[in-house]
This record gives C-alpha cells, sequence and structure tokens, in this order.
C-alpha cells in the first residue's frame, strides 16, 4: 500500500530541533578558517547557549572551566580527514558533556554532537568485562592527571592468554576475562579507574588514598576460578609507574607506554613478575633515540613554547605578571612537561638556543597585551636564563636589543638567574647582571634559599625580586623550619628594598598566611598552572573583568 504524499513524513527545522532538544543533543559545525563554531539543538539543556548559534574559538575557552581548557584546544587543532575527536567537557553551569565528531575536510571542517556523559556511557565499556576500554580509559585519566598529588597507574598483563585460547576456546576463554574484570571492579572503590586496555592488559589508576595498588591486583586477580570443568589458576605480569599529577604532568598515553614498558620488564623475569617504571626501562635507547630525534628542529617547528604562570599581588588579588615556562607541544606524544626533555637539550647543546626563543616569545607575547589591553601595561613577565647561559656572549646586546625591537618599558621584561649560576663566578655576575639591569631587564634570584649564596653578595647584586623555592612555601603550614625560612627571607627582602614572590601557593589558606608576614606576590596552582598563550589571555581577560586573579578549583 502506498502512502499519500501528504502522509509522508517530513523533516523541517522545527521538527530537527525539536528532536535534538528532547534527545539533549547539539550539533556542531566546527570551521578552523573562519574562527567559527555554529552550534543547534539543546544548547540550553547543555548550558552552550551562550556560544550558540555560532561563536568564536576565544568564546568557547573562555566560557570553559580553567581546567579543562586543554581539552577544547586540542579539540579545535587541525586533523587528518576521518580524524574522530573525543573530548569530555565541562561547561560553566552545567553538566559534563562528550564532544564527539570528524574532521571531514583537511583543515577545512570538522563537525559531530555534544551530548551529556551519561548518553554515551555505555560507548566507553568495554563490551567483554564492562570496564572502560583503552581510548576511554585515556580520556578519563587525562583529566585525573590534572588533579596535584600523587598517582599510581598500574597494568596487569595476563599470562598465557594465548595458551587458554587453545585449551578453552575462545568464547571460554573470554568468560576468564570477564570473570577477571569483575574481580578488578569488586577490589578498588569507586574513586579509581580502571580499564580493559588490551585483549589481555587491565589498567587501574589510583591516587594517594589507594595503598599499594599493585599487590590489590595480585591479590584480586591471582585468585583460582573454575570454568567449563577446568580450573584455572591466573598469573600476572605486572608494570606500574607513579607520577606526580599537575599541569606538568605527563599525558595520560605517555604514562600507559611507561607501565606497559614496565610490564614487558616483569615478562622478561619470568611469569607473575613484576616492575616498576624507571630511565633504566629506556636502556635499549629507542625511545631516547626518537625523542632526541624529534628534539632535534623542535625549537625551529614552534613546538616548544612558553606557557605562562600568573603572579598575583598577594594584598589586592590582582595580576602582576606572569612568568614563562617552556613546555613541548610535541604533535604525537602531546604536551611534554620541561623535565622529560631539557636533560636532553642540555646534552645537545640547545639550551641557548632554547633561552633565545623563549626570550623573544614571552616578550613579544608581553608587547601583545600591552596592545590589546591597557590595564595590561602594569604586568611583566619573566623568563628563566638556562644554566650558564648568564655568561654566553653578545647575551647583553641582545637582550637590549629585544627589549627595543618589543617596545617594552624598562622593568617590563624580567630575566630569573638561579643561585647556582650565581655563585659559579659571582663577581663575573656582578658585572653581567648590571649591564642586564642597564639594557632594560629586571632581574628575580630564583628560589632562593636553596642554594648558597652569600649576603654580601646579595647586596651587591642588582635585584629587584627573591623567589622563595616552592618546597618552603608548600611545607610552611606543617613545618616550623619552612615558616622560618619563608619569614626570613620576606624579612631580608623588605630590608633590601626587593620584592618577594613565593612560589607554591596551592590554596588560599597559604596565601593569606604570606600575606600576614608580608609577602608581596604569590604564584602557584592555587591561582593557576601555567597557561598557553591563549588561556593566559583568557585569564588576563576574567581578572580585569572581576578585578582579581580567578582562583582555580582544585581538589
Amino acid at each position: 500500500m502506498s502512502l499519500r504524499a501528504q502522509d509522508r513524513f517530513v523533516w523541517d527545522a522545527t521538527a530537527t530541533l525539536e528532536s535534538l532538544g528532547a534527545a539533549d543533543v547539539v550539533l556542531w559545525l566546527w570551521e578552523p578558517e573562519l574562527d567559527r563554531l555554529r552550534l543547534t539543538g539543546a544548547v540550553r539543556a547543555l548550558a552552550l547557549s551562550p556560544l550558540a548559534p555560532e561563536c568564536s574559538s576565544a568564546a568557547i575557552m573562555a566560557l570553559s572551566l580553567p581546567q579543562d581548557r586543554a581539552l577544547i584546544e586540542d579539540l579545535l587543532k587541525v586533523q587528518p580527514p576521518g580524524e574522530e575527536i573525543v573530548a569530555r567537557v565541562r561547561m560553566r553551569g552545567g553538566e559534563i558533556g562528550v564532544w564527539r565528531g570528524t574532521w571531514l575536510e583537511d583543515g577545512v571542517r570538522a563537525a559531530g554532537v555534544v551530548v551529556p556523559e551519561v548518553k554515551f556511557a555505555a560507548s566507553e565499556l568495554d563490551a567483554l568485562t564492562g570496564l572502560l576500554d583503552r581510548r576511554s580509559f585515556v580520556a578519563r585519566a587525562r583529566e585525573r592527571l590534572q588533579t596535584p598529588g600523587p598517582h599510581t597507574l598500574v597494568v596487569a598483563d595476563l599470562d598465557r592468554l594465548r595458551r587458554l585460547n587453545e585449551a578453552l576456546g575462545h568464547e571460554r576463554a573470554d568468560l576468564v576475562l570477564a570473570a577477571l574484570g569483575s574481580r578488578l571492579s569488586a577490589a578498588f572503590p569507586p574513586g579509581a579507574l580502571l580499564a580493559r586496555v588490551g585483549e589481555d592488559e587491565f589498567a587501574v589508576l589510583t591516587c594517594a588514598s589507594v595503598e599499594r595498588p599493585d599487590e590489590i591486583i595480585r591479590q584480586a586477580l591471582e585468585q583460582p576460578l573454575r570454568v567449563a570443568g577446568f580450573d584455572i589458576f591466573p598469573t600476572l605480569s605486572i608494570g606500574a609507574v607513579a607520577v606526580e599529577g599537575g599541569a606538568d604532568a605527563p599525558m595520560a598515553s605517555e604514562l600507559l607506554r611507561r607501565a606497559e614498558l614496565a610490564v614487558e620488564s616483569a615478562k622478561g623475569g619470568g611469569r607473575g613478575g613484576a616492575a616498576s617504571y624507571g630511565r633504566a626501562l629506556e636502556s635499549d635507547g629507542l625511545s631516547r633515540l626518537a625523542l632526541e630525534s624529534d628534539l632535534r628542529g623542535a625549537i625551529a617547528r614552534g613546538e616548544i613554547v612558553p606557557f605562562y604562570q600568573p603572579v598575583v599581588r598577594l594584598s589586592t588579588g590582582a595580576i602582576a605578571g606572569f612568568e614563562a615556562l617552556c613546555r613541548w607541544r610535541h604533535p604525537r606524544r602531546g604536551v611534554i612537561p620541561p623535565d622529560d626533555f631539557l636533560p636532553l637539550l642540555a646534552e645537545m647543546g640547545l639550551l641557548v638556543d632554547l633561552g633565545a626563543h623563549m626570550m623573544a616569545a614571552a616578550a613579544f607575547q608581553l608587547a601583545d597585551w600591552r596592545k590589546a589591553h591597557r590595564a595590561a601595561g602594569e604586568i611583566s613577565v619573566s623568563v628563566n636564563l638556562s644554566v650558564g647561559e648568564i655568561d654566553r656572549p653578545n647575551l647583553v646586546l641582545d637582550v637590549g636589543r629585544l627589549i627595543r625591537d618589543a617596545g617594552l618599558p624598562k622593568g617590563a621584561f624580567k630575566l630569573e638567574v638561579t643561585e647556582s649560576d650565581i655563585m659559579r663566578d659571582p663577581d663575573s655576575a656582578v658585572v653581567v647582571l648590571n649591564q642586564l639591569r642597564d639594557a632594560g631587564a629586571a632581574l628575580a634570584l630564583d628560589d632562593f634559599g636553596t642554594g648558597f649564596s652569600s649576603l654580601s653578595y646579595l647586596s651587591r647584586l642588582p635585584f629587584d625580586t627573591l623567589k622563595i623555592d616552592r618546597y618552603f612555601v608548600r611545607t610552611m603550614g606543617t613545618n616550623e623550619g619552612s615558616a622560618k625560612i619563608v619569614r626570613s627571607v620576606v624579612n631580608l627582602g623588605r630590608d633590601l628594598d626587593l620584592e618577594v614572590v613565593a612560589e607554591g601557593v596551592e590554596n588560599a589558606q597559604v596565601a593569606h598566611l604570606l600575606q600576614s608576614i608580608g609577602c608581596d606576590y604569590g604564584q602557584g596552582f592555587g591561582y593557576a598552572p601555567a597557561l598557553s598563550a591563549q588561556e593566559a589571555e583568557v585569564y588576563l581577560n576574567e581578572s580585569y573583568a572581576d578585578g582579581t586573579a580567578p582562583v582555580k578549583a582544585r581538589g
């Protein structure tokens, strides 16, 4: 029976919007060349209405929570055609949403949907075990690792799965894996991230509250089980890697690689082995050589860039400036923290090149901010001089030329020097530092209190700022010795007419304590981690709108 033309259902704009609204789905189209994101659907339900019907990337960054801006930045990066986009993003006033989509044309368009996380819950799970699948585990772990504090990733590989498949058949061997997944879920508290990351691999990411997660896994999974009349005695090869969370934490995929490298090491000792990741596991040199190969030319390719951590005036909460810290945006490994590549750069003799690059990028970024915002004329940007850079020829000439070319006023561009660098040759350092100050640079003595500097030399050196090492600041509330050192440095700075910056300000309690003893400035995760230039500009805009620096909410 044929349908009459008037009875046929026709999709129209109203019906489409009603359907999307009922399903809590937003459609999006991203056009990077036009810097335009178009949105339609349940924008109000997902707290995306301020962005609809279209907006720029800057608007998306401004609306997102600070700790999730790196995820959105990744989402907006151009990818090859067919490349999937998957990101979990929390928007202000809304729940967690999953952005999914595909790049349609190389660098031209990407399209997809935004859906509440609960709508995609089933698609994140491994069908056999009910645990997270590998991709979802990496996405969740990336967000979890932004939380400061110790984290442990453990990967357990089931020994002899191939033998089980041959003896029992794949369907019965799958029953073994399903049973192990159930045991794993029962063994850990709800806060742990649990996943099946390979055919015979399970992964667990825990925080400091869970002690010895490797032993928990072994005790839970290495219990006999009976399948199809066979008694199975599972054994595991276990690899573990510990990491400190925060802005400098490795990418989750890199952490997983390290744990799996430890698993391979454990297997070398026979069944049921265990190993922890360490630099020695890279002894074959392949990873190191690959990193060195990628590092050559990384500066010229613009992959190593400054990230900016805010420095805040404690008495008012206003932003006083930023410290520029280098990060390597590796095209495959993501953002690599400096501890993972600076030693290699030093061995390759490229620290001077890095120093020149960082100074130029930071100076011109400050100049751009000053042009865009009148109030930004009061802020400064500081750059660390690398080890030995204070001795390099033409340093003073290069710094003076850079300040002139960027059009910066005297003292807006600041150089940070460590005590150890100065004390190698204090007399020579006095000359160079005076020349740098005459060239228009402000000067800060970094990590003060950790070296062996002489107060007689300190009184002769033309510093504007003392920076208290983060260890003393973080422990001043529980360690009386650290508290005395912090108070002494603050008093010393006051006596010498120097500004004092406390690094490692993790919360408002520490900020109030520092303010009560007369410290001028604070810097640390309590305000923000090191931010990309785009994130720092958003942070700067928020501070101008609110009158104070935004305080990061962290667990």
